[in-house]
């Protein structure tokens, strides 16, 4: 008996909740593209925000301008779901997501508009940046991804089935850089076996680098 190649096999739909102004989510999610290489899975993107996240809560006086901005692109990203479906996400985040992180454009209109160009979708997305439309869809995205792994965790989070069906959900991993080729799937195989333990909760050292974005 012969295996099935990969690229042949069924894809395992791999949930992943982002901020697009959230540089860890980013190399994560270059890391689950990596992914989509070498092991049948397909990432599909939701919207999380770290702005709901933390709203009420004592922040740092640095993160508090980045609070107030990040609600722009969150909301354009959920409008742009509601008009045209989830799949409009992975391009709009990989467009933001370039933008932010390896062009250092910032988070306000100048950068939405380049995004919603980047990814197909019309300009007039934008002028949801400043207003409330929105914001009930956006928290409903938020707790949807954040509700199964509690209230002590940012993004990214990752939800995917596991071999009974039932959902693994978890913060992470963050990473720096993003792991490449068969490096990537093994970092995928070491994730999965240890989010998918019964009991298992946390594995953490302390951080040594910045964001490496290459």
């Amino acid at each position: 008996m012969t295996s099935t190649p990969s690229s042949q096999q069924a894809k395992t739909v791999v949930d992943m909740w982002v901020d697009p102004r959230c540089p860890w989510a980013w190399i994560t999610s270059r890391w689950l593209l990596e992914v989509e290489k070498v092991r049948p899975i397909e990432t599909r993107f939701h919207i999380m925000s770290l702005s709901v996240l933390n709203q009420g809560r004592e922040v740092p006086e640095k993160y508090r301008q980045g609070m107030i901005d990040g609600w722009g692109p969150v909301r354009v990203c959920i409008a742009a779901e509601e008009r045209y479906g989830t799949e409009v996400l992975r391009p709009l985040y990989n467009a933001m997501g370039a933008l932010i992180h390896l062009k250092q454009a910032g988070l306000k209109r100048d950068m939405m508009v380049a995004a919603l160009a980047e990814a197909g979708l019309p300009e007039d997305l934008v002028e949801v940046a400043d207003t409330t439309d929105h914001d009930e869809a956006l928290r409903a995205s938020h707790h949807a991804g954040m509700d199964p792994v509690g209230t002590e965790v940012g993004t990214p989070v990752i939800h995917v089935p596991g071999p009974d069906g039932e959902l693994i959900a978890f913060f992470g991993p963050v990473i720096s850089p993003a792991p490449r080729g068969e490096a990537a799937g093994r970092l995928w195989d070491g994730v999965l076996a240890l989010a998918g333990t019964d009991g298992f909760f946390e594995l953490k050292r302390s951080r040594t680098r910045d964001a490496i974005f290459d």
